[in-house]
């Protein structure tokens, strides 16, 4: 009966084991038998010896998937969302980017900010030097807001690497174009919120100092896909926007009168270059015939993936499939930024049902990337900016909803409280000098509130380490423990872009061995 049973297990599991897809909570009833977690730690560790022989060709592709504030505790809660959507219990399910086989911690902390934000954090990735907080593709020698400190402070980024390489480059992001994250990749700004002119102070416009819109059409003449929001930043002042022409909140930013769209149409008129701003436009492209692709969506940011309207409103997953086929198309390969930015903004709102359905779909893109690309040619780096103050715990059972309640009252005050939960943020409420007790709430709403320990109208960063997520050539390189404007250097290093060349060969597919870069003493 034992034999049996044990071969009844083995077939199980490798049904599992070849196809990704199958239901592991079905094998639920095998959890208590040993030879279970024996039989696939076993497979794990086979799969793992496999790595020993290292991808060491030359990467043709650079793919870099950011999720903004997509700390380890929205890793470990959208892993089992993601399962708990599949009817699962969760917490066995792999997320693409766990499936990746290595994985590195990442030191967040700007130049001048140890709880770092994302516009000094993006130079750090994209540029591959850290920088002071709300500044962009500038160095530590600039300072924010000081428009004179941006001259002969310029650093240059992995996509401008790439396009001097004669790659393709794409932005695809569900925030602003011009929002902190991809405006690192071809801006050099000292402030982060100069996203027109008409943001800016105006001693800065008459200074010199170039909003980061104008930037992104200026800087890197013909940037190949751009996707994202941001349309009214591209406009004069009080033109009304296309999706939303009554709403004046909508209407378009810039004082200096330029329409920064109507220019690029204008410019790209003899090349096969394409405008759409919604999402019917954007599946309509074939991808064959269309080289340059400018997507606005949305005058601001891109809608929660919660709230989108599914029929107008392109999801992550539809932009990077389309912006992919477009890109892949050069013989030299790509260089792809994709960020899921409001992961990040759900939890600045104590929203965490919100920030981690973003997380779920950003992962969802990181699959069909994986669907439509080869580990052979193409590196895929996976990681975030910087954490949250949002976690979870409680003791909770295995299968409890995410958004569910701990299985205990608060021997304290006697109240239940969900398992997520933040530090500091909009969901701290008093009432009648007691926490709030949340079994009266709609606490596994869309739009509920975590409570937080400290009472603010917008939630913080955090300030530990992420993870680095890293598959494809090269992929090893990102091991350990590392400070975070190394990325960019083992990304260029894999791709022989930048200043990492010396080591590639000059011809086959393969990189050399021997490491180029100088040995240089850090402790000077």
């Amino acid at each position: 009966i034992f034999v049996h049973q044990k071969m009844l297990l083995w077939i199980n599991l490798k049904v599992y084991f070849i196809s990704f897809g199958h239901i592991l909570s079905h094998l639920s009833h095998y959890f208590h038998n040993p030879l279970f977690w024996n039989t696939w730690a076993q497979h794990t560790l086979k799969n793992a010896l496999t790595l020993q022989k290292l991808n060491q060709n030359t990467a043709k592709n650079l793919i870099l998937f950011l999720g903004d504030g997509m700390g380890i505790p929205t890793v470990t809660a959208a892993r089992i969302l993601k399962g708990q959507l599949s009817g699962q219990s969760g917490e066995e399910t792999q997320l693409e980017m766990d499936k990746f086989p290595f994985v590195a911690l990442s030191k967040t902390y700007n130049t001048n900010a140890q709880v770092a934000d994302s516009a000094g954090t993006a130079t750090a990735y994209l540029c591959g030097v850290k920088a002071n907080e709300g500044t962009v593709g500038v160095s530590a020698a600039a300072v924010r807001s000081q428009c004179n400190t941006t001259q002969g402070n310029e650093v240059t980024s992995i996509l401008k690497w790439a396009k001097e390489a004669g790659k393709s480059v794409g932005i695809v992001t569900t925030t602003r174009v011009n929002h902190a994250t991809p405006s690192a990749a071809y801006a050099h700004c000292v402030d982060r919120d100069w996203f027109s002119d008409g943001e800016m102070p105006a001693e800065a416009v008459q200074a010199g100092c170039k909003d980061i819109a104008r930037q992104l059409f200026e800087n890197i003449p013909n940037i190949d896909v751009i996707m994202g929001g941001g349309r009214k930043y591209m406009f004069p002042k009080n033109q009304s926007d296309v999706e939303y022409p009554g709403d004046k909140k909508h209407f378009g930013t810039r004082k200096d009168g330029r329409n920064l769209v109507e220019e690029w149409t204008n410019r790209m008129k003899n090349k096969k270059a394409q405008y759409v701003w919604n999402k019917r436009e954007l599946l309509s492209v074939n991808p064959n015939n269309v080289d340059y692709i400018l997507g606005l969506f949305e005058p601001g940011d891109l809608p929660y993936n919660l709230e989108r309207n599914t029929e107008t409103d392109p999801s992550l997953t539809e932009m990077v499939e389309v912006a992919i086929k477009i890109l892949r198309k050069n013989p030299r390969g790509f260089y792809l930024l994709v960020e899921g930015g409001r992961i990040d903004h759900g939890h600045h709102e104590g929203k965490a049902k919100q920030a981690l359905h973003e997380a779920v779909e950003m992962d969802r893109a990181i699959g069909r990337a994986g669907l439509i690309t080869s580990i052979y040619d193409t590196m895929t780096v996976v990681t975030a900016d910087h954490s949250h103050m949002f976690n979870f715990g409680g003791y909770t059972p295995r299968g409890n909803t995410i958004f569910g309640l701990a299985p205990m009252l608060s021997d304290v005050d006697q109240k239940p409280f969900t398992a997520i939960l933040y530090g500091n943020g909009p969901g701290f409420k008093v009432i009648n000098g007691l926490r709030e007790n949340v079994s009266t709430l709609d606490y596994q709403g869309t739009n509920y509130q975590a409570q937080s320990a400290v009472p603010l109208r917008m939630e913080t960063h955090g300030g530990e380490d992420v993870a680095v997520f890293a598959k494809g050539p090269m992929a090893h390189l990102l091991h350990g423990v590392h400070e975070q404007n190394y990325i960019p250097h083992v990304m260029a290093y894999a791709a022989c872009i930048g200043q990492n060349r010396d080591h590639c060969m000059s011809s086959g597919g393969a990189s050399s061995l021997s490491p180029a870069l100088p040995l240089l003493s850090l402790y000077m």
